[in-house]
């Protein structure tokens, strides 16, 4: 028996505005939820924290022992709930697994479940929408930082692996293992690099709008994703792990489901 515990609020915009909401919804409900799962003898915790942690490193290639300097109240929240299960293990014996995501994206390859928020606010799926009439242009939220084109860079990685990883969580604590993991592909892609991979995808034409930098955004977060493997003996397939396949897979979910999950 295993809680996997992926629920959230995860808007940066947001959780600057309402800081409060953030701390209430995520760190109150997952003490709750770590409290109820001991309650009931369960001592097996996968938990979903995410890369935003590091905040800005100065482009360097992050470790799960890079320091860990959240921008915003998203990311402060979840490093709360890391410590949350820390303290725990420490008192109750809580064996867990701290999933730090960097970018997931796409969705699995037979076209059941993809990538679809409200609002959406995630670049891949936003992009898209641009090819598909639903917005009229992409707005990039700054090209002036100090990476190679001036935008962004991120690390995506595809959910079919993530999913994978996941399974391998629950045999690595029934073995005893605890700790943060980081989820990535180890390859860093700007936000520049995700405007021409779905314009190679798709073949339209993708209209982009400059905009200034969006506060708490830092400009490079990129995985080292070797304790994954050691841990887990998790990689990232090669092919899915290419931006082009992620980009696909998500094009191809979203003309299957042009509405996404609505229905009627």
């Amino acid at each position: 028996m295993a809680v996997l515990h992926f629920a959230a609020s995860s808007q940066v915009g947001e959780s600057i505005e309402n800081p409060g909401m953030y701390w209430r919804n995520n760190v109150l409900g997952s003490l709750t939820l770590v409290e109820a799962a001991i309650a009931a003898g369960c001592l097996d915790f996968v938990f979903s924290s995410t890369c935003a942690t590091y905040g800005d490193q100065d482009n360097v290639i992050l470790d799960e022992n890079s320091a860990q300097l959240p921008p915003n109240s998203y990311a402060s929240s979840k490093r709360a709930i890391e410590e949350i299960l820390r303290d725990f293990h420490q008192s109750h014996g809580l064996r867990h697994v701290i999933f730090r995501y960097f970018n997931v994206a796409g969705a699995d390859p037979d076209g059941e479940v993809g990538e679809f928020h409200k609002p959406e606010t995630h670049l891949i799926p936003m992009v898209l929408d641009v090819i598909d009439g639903k917005r009229p242009a992409l707005t990039i939220n700054g090209d002036d930082y100090g990476t190679a084109d001036g935008t962004c860079v991120r690390d995506y990685v595809h959910v079919v692996d993530l999913a994978a990883a996941h399974l391998g969580a629950l045999h690595a604590l029934s073995d005893g293992v605890s700790g943060a993991i980081n989820l990535g592909s180890g390859r860093g892609f700007s936000v520049l690099d995700v405007v021409k991979s779905v314009r190679r995808v798709t073949r339209c034409a993708l209209p982009v709008v400059i905009e200034a930098r969006r506060p708490g955004d830092p400009p490079h977060l990129v995985a080292d994703i070797g304790r994954a493997g050691k841990i887990l003996g998790w990689h990232p397939q090669q092919q899915r792990g290419a931006l082009d396949d992620i980009v696909l897979s998500a094009w191809q979910w979203m003309q299957r489901h042009p509405n996404g999950y609505d229905v009627g």
